[in-house]
């Protein structure tokens, strides 16, 4: 076994490893804060009682150990192994001296060939090694996987230039130097992932052979570099060249971006991976824009650490700053970013900061910095996601950062919540029979399964979803991407459609479950749950409308008549509680109720019926239902509002109305519905159906 990993099982196991020289385990031990790329961390409060570092490097050396190597290779990459993560380690005290001595601890690999190059030049030459050997090393160190950042575009070719020189100098044969990269890049990829490296093995070996004969590339585009950067995006069908194209023309400038050649980027994956392509290069560009001369490093760390948070368990991006941080770049233009302008409506609780620290001049730091008021209310809505206090947590952050709610998915459960939305194919398709035409808008387009219903089942049909939301129109696009789809998608606002799409050139316009969102969640002069702005949107769709189109809703109805009663029986002992709760935070109308009994309550049909859409759903999805009205019209009220708002050229060709497939079976084990006399009756009708065509 190796020497090092003895130290290393001797430590786990309370001892002290014999001998001399663990200086490099002292450092990793002592390390009294967390110092990972969180990348592939699966949960961070497990970091709390693991040393991740000390975990790697005994990784890496079990590998290294398996291998078959010469005792001269298995030497120097031992060496190599255990002084590579070092800057990742020492005490606050050790790190803050570090720095002041100009130890790059924020940029490891050059910090910890800083840390060997002292601890060997405090050596005596027999304990050390060959001077050959030290340089040998200390290059290992100074370069460690430098290789698998050129693969992934942080870094620039020109990095490896020193492990070339080890061959122009006659330190190394080509032959030795090519046995070395292989064995060391083997340890230290397939220690974070043994798939990783047999997935980029072969780039690895080619990259190798190229530095050890000396014949370096030429420097890579940035455009290419940040192709490199966007991958995992790309996989997840993120179409680089048609957006970097789209957004050239919106003002984008790559040649902006040129200071940051020279540079190597770190977390830059783990930390803007999940951002749009679009908010990716505005951060890029920021940097670059605000970049002193002579940068040599440009660190994410900050944003990485910052955006990461657990959330029962696991390790999740902090939803909460993504939001704010996305609508902080989307309110940044082009031309303020290379101008430096101060963005025009800037929020004063958000800013972005690039940062440079005294003892290491060729390293900038970029990060966003929010307010401590910010802070606090973010740290609340963490905290108050364990509790009743959610919905008025997220409601406060909303209100402090301007966030219009309609324009944002469901923070912690978008993924499931798109998801469940493919999975309402049933009750869509009857849709198709009354899509006229071949152009049509489906807006709200959620997880785009009424898109792939038109694209498969009527091929003459352009199908184009239109919604405010940048995540979903984000997710749609990268699965039109990696799914090959025809349909299309737009970000616009349904109350302007005629800023998106030429009036009198749809067909057909679709509001599938949408309008009772518009109705609950946008406000017109000033007051949301607003018939005003249905009117806006039946409005906006009828005028892009060629003469025969039809629009075609599907959303809540309520029943008539309005004053009848329901008695509502909780089969749950929180039951009572939910309804309580329900009363106070819904803004739509005032909720009545009389509390019969301790389970058994006496309701109008129609706040009944509010209540128990919520009520269905679960826990989950509260701060969502709650704040939304399904039923917002009983049925001759709708149809009185579309002859009104619409006037004589809309004729309603298909009115019906009927209860929802799943609510009763959904409700059966939790709540007994009830008229007045105590009579189990059936729930009533939940939704409508309806097709307003265009006379000509």
């Amino acid at each position: 076994m190796l020497k090092s990993l003895q130290a290393i099982e001797a430590h786990c196991e309370g001892g002290q490893p014999s001998g001399e020289g663990w200086r490099w385990l002292e450092y990793i031990v002592q390390a009294e804060q967390t110092i990972v790329n969180l990348e592939r961390v699966e949960s961070l409060r497990e970091l709390e009682q693991q040393n991740p570092v000390l975990d790697y490097v005994e990784r890496s050396l079990r590998i290294l150990d398996s291998l078959p190597l010469s005792y001269w290779i298995r030497e120097l990459v031992e060496e190599t192994l255990v002084w590579s993560e070092t800057a990742k380690g020492g005490t606050i005290r050790q790190r803050r001296s570090w720095q002041e001595e100009g130890i790059n601890i924020f940029v490891h690999n050059i910090g910890s060939a800083q840390l060997y190059q002292r601890y060997v030049d405090g050596t005596g030459q027999e304990q050390a090694g060959s001077a050959e050997k030290r340089l040998v090393v200390h290059t290992l160190i100074e370069t460690h996987g430098l290789i698998g950042q050129q693969i992934r575009g942080e870094v620039p070719p020109s990095v490896n230039l020193p492990l070339s020189r080890l061959v122009e100098q006659g330190v190394l044969s080509a032959d030795e130097l090519e046995r070395l990269l292989f064995a060391l890049n083997h340890c230290i990829i397939a220690a974070v992932s043994p798939e990783l490296w047999q997935e980029v093995r072969p780039q690895v070996m080619e990259l190798i052979a190229v530095i050890s004969s000396g014949n370096l590339q030429p420097e890579v585009p940035m455009k290419e570099r940040l192709r490199r950067m966007r991958a995992e995006s790309i996989v997840q069908g993120e179409d680089y060249e048609t957006e970097w194209s789209l957004l050239m023309r919106e003002g984008f400038l790559p040649d902006a971006l040129e200071p940051l050649q020279p540079a190597t980027f770190w977390y830059v994956e783990s930390a803007l991976q999940t951002f749009s392509l679009e908010q990716f290069l505005k951060v890029i560009s920021l940097a670059a824009a605000s970049s002193p001369l002579h940068i040599h490093h440009l660190s994410f760390e900050a944003v990485m650490n910052s955006i990461h948070y657990d959330y029962k368990g696991s390790k999740k991006i902090n939803v909460y700053k993504k939001r704010i941080i996305e609508k902080y770049l989307s309110g940044l233009s082009w031309e303020e970013i290379y101008s430096g302008a101060e963005p025009s409506g800037a929020n004063p609780h958000l800013v972005h900061r690039l940062l440079r620290k005294e003892h290491l001049p060729g390293t900038l730091f970029f990060h966003f910095e929010f307010s401590p008021a910010a802070e606090k209310l973010i740290e609340f809505c963490i905290e108050a996601e364990k509790s009743a206090l959610y919905e008025r947590a997220v409601l406060l952050l909303f209100d402090l950062f301007d966030l219009r709610r309609d324009a944002f998915d469901r923070f912690h459960n978008e993924d499931t919540y798109l998801s469940q939305m493919n999975d309402t194919a049933d009750y869509k398709a009857v849709i198709l029979d009354y899509v006229t035409g071949r152009k049509v808008l489906d807006i709200g387009p959620g997880g785009g399964v009424l898109l792939d219903l038109i694209e498969e089942r009527m091929p003459e049909v352009v199908p184009v979803g239109i919604d405010i939301s940048s995540n979903v129109i984000e997710a749609l696009r990268q699965r039109k991407q990696r799914e090959d789809r025809r349909w299309e998608v737009l970000q616009g606002d349904a109350l302007n459609l005629k800023d998106y799409v030429e009036p009198g050139t749809v067909d057909t316009v679709i509001f599938s479950s949408i309008l009772h969102e518009l109705y609950s969640y946008v406000p017109l002069d000033g007051k949301k749950f607003n018939h005003g702005t249905v009117a806006a949107a039946l409005t906006s769709a009828f005028g892009v409308l060629a003469d025969g189109g039809a629009i075609i809703i599907r959303d809540g109805i309520m029943t008539e008549p309005e004053d009848q009663m329901r008695r509502v029986r909780f089969l749950e002992d929180d039951g009572m509680a939910w309804l309580e709760r329900y009363a106070k935070d819904f803004d739509g109308r005032s909720i009545r109720y009389e509390q019969l009994s301790g389970q058994e309550v006496l309701m109008p049909v129609n706040d009944a019926m509010e209540f128990l859409y919520t009520y269905t759903w679960g826990e989950e999805a509260y701060i969502h239902e709650v704040q939304e009205q399904f039923g917002y019209f009983t049925p001759s009220q709708y149809a009185a509002f579309i002859e009104q708002t619409l006037g004589p050229q809309a004729k309603i060709e298909v009115f019906r109305h009927y209860l929802q497939e799943g609510y009763t079976e959904a409700l059966q084990e939790r709540v007994v519905v009830m008229d007045e006399s105590g009579q189990a009756v059936a729930l009533p009708d939940s939704t409508c159906f309806i097709v307003i065509r265009k006379a000509g």
